[in-house]
């Protein structure tokens, strides 16, 4: 038995204590020309679009050529955990299979506490999940903190950017311009909530087609423009649903920052929010399975959520989250303060 093992080791071309071949297509940051960096596909098939055109003043100038650093799972090859020195930030399309093909449209913003952009887990794992409900992917590589910027201004720019440059390509991408939605994780969620309330003054300085997200998804989120000690915005009167979920207890900061989210959108009575905190689980993860802990399942509850709200009907079909915002804006409801 052990002779014919090796008799078919030495026929696959390898012997005993032979090292493996190095693995293949592993993804590599683009090289350093005097242009402004050129972000590189992620996953095999994106199409990668800057955020601004070449010589933005929202661009800065004397880094806007220095190329990314991908950090690299030390487990599986060719896995990119996170990013650093994003200084082109960009869009990266991945559309789903015609044949189911929604129209809808998510942008992943990953976390890594504006110290990294955590690709890996909270954005490139996602779209193979996304695709198999027909919905296409679009990953945000956002400007951080850890690079010199200002997340509350720069990267949430660079969120309503994405919105913008998404739809302004709908046409080409056969997206439904009425189903483009952005979802964080953590950091991330620092850029989905502003979103959701912010994309009004952003159109009045960048006019043209609209950066207002169809819906979002705050995932273990942290701070929200709503936070304590912030001067919360006005929500607009035709502010998007969220879903918004993290664990409790065991991220307690995270599910205040969560909480403090839904109170503010449901004190103003804003249609199809939905909140999902979980008494067991910790910060991070992104679809993790989780031992089996429902925790473990919010992805699932994200997709009830979207089905539900029409997201998953073909392109074209008005949404109900589209008819409920409609008619909250026609008939803002009557609230009386908390008893």
């Amino acid at each position: 038995m052990m002779r014919a093992i090796g008799l078919l080791v030495l026929a696959a071309g390898l012997c005993v204590g032979q090292r493996l071949p190095a693995p293949m297509g592993v993804p590599k940051p683009g090289a350093v020309t005097d242009a402004a960096y050129a972000p590189q596909p992620l996953l095999p098939g994106g199409v990668v679009i800057p955020l601004y055109p070449a010589g933005s003043p929202l661009l800065h100038a004397a880094k806007v050529r220095e190329a990314e650093i991908y950090n690299m799972s030390e487990s599986v090859p060719g896995r990119i955990a996170s990013i650093v020195s994003i200084h082109n930030p960009s869009i990266e399309v991945h559309v789903a299979e015609k044949s189911n093909n929604t129209g809808a449209v998510i942008i992943l913003a990953a976390g890594g506490g504006h110290n990294t952009l955590n690709v890996g887990m909270g954005s490139l794992d996602f779209v193979p999940y996304f695709f198999n409900y027909g919905i296409n992917t679009v990953t945000l590589r956002y400007r951080l903190r850890k690079d010199g910027y200002d997340a509350r201004v720069d990267a949430v720019n660079d969120a309503l950017q994405a919105v913008k440059l998404v739809r302004s390509y709908a046409k080409e991408f056969n997206f439904d311009p009425n189903k483009i939605g952005i979802m964080g994780f953590s950091a991330g969620a620092e850029l989905s909530a502003p979103a959701v309330v912010e994309f009004v003054q952003f159109d009045k300085k960048n006019p043209g087609v609209s950066s207002r997200p169809d819906f979002a998804g705050l995932i273990y989120p942290g701070p929200t423009p709503f936070a304590r000690g912030r001067t919360a915005p006005e929500i607009p009167a035709n502010v998007p649903p969220s879903f918004v979920a993290s664990p409790g207890s065991g991220d307690r900061v995270h599910a205040v920052w969560a909480m403090e989210y839904y109170s503010a959108m449901l004190m103003k009575g804003v249609p199809n929010i939905e909140m999902h905190l979980y008494g067991k689980g910790v910060h991070g993860g992104g679809m993790a399975d989780r031992e089996g802990i429902p925790f473990g399942t919010w992805q699932t509850r994200f997709i009830e959520w979207f089905r539900d709200l029409g997201f998953l009907e073909k392109a074209g079909v008005e949404t109900k989250a589209a008819r409920d915002v409609a008619e909250y804006v026609k008939n803002p409801p009557k609230l009386g303060g908390p008893r």
